[in-house]
């Protein structure tokens, strides 16, 4: 998929993507996630036996959002598919991870360790579509 350079930087330097999952009633379910885009695909990692991840079991199609300008522009949204993948790394594996998230995890207390002990569930979502205005 063809990231735009503006969305690609947003991509490596936003904290804060909200991932909208979708229940099995049909019902979206928005978080606020972690991740880490490597140019191909976004990288999170969930807690276990989370409602994410049952949505995501039943319905891998989710949509990705980055917060707007406040006035209307600078929208990305893109739909892709989520996979859980518990054959993958830890976050504590992930240098880059770990990079982009220090202040995070020393404001809360983590190590790399410890979070990848509290968030041990990796999910890798590839994008199908990309919108931005």
């Amino acid at each position: 998929m063809n990231i735009p350079p503006n969305v690609d930087k947003r991509l490596d330097s936003e904290p804060l993507i909200w991932m909208t999952t979708v229940t099995p009633t049909g019902r979206p379910q928005p978080s606020p996630v972690w991740f880490l885009w490597n140019g191909e695909d976004i990288r999170m990692f969930s807690k276990d036996n989370t409602a994410r991840l049952r949505n995501i079991a039943g319905n891998p199609h989710v949509s990705l959002n980055l917060d707007g300008d406040g006035r209307g522009g600078a929208i990305v949204v893109i739909e892709g598919a989520a996979h859980i993948e518990r054959d993958h790394p830890p976050a504590s594996a992930m240098p880059e991870y770990i990079e982009k998230y220090q202040e995070f995890l020393n404001k809360y207390g983590w190590t790399a360790t410890s979070f990848s002990a509290d968030y041990p569930v990796p999910v890798i979502i590839r994008p199908t579509r990309l919108r931005s205005w």
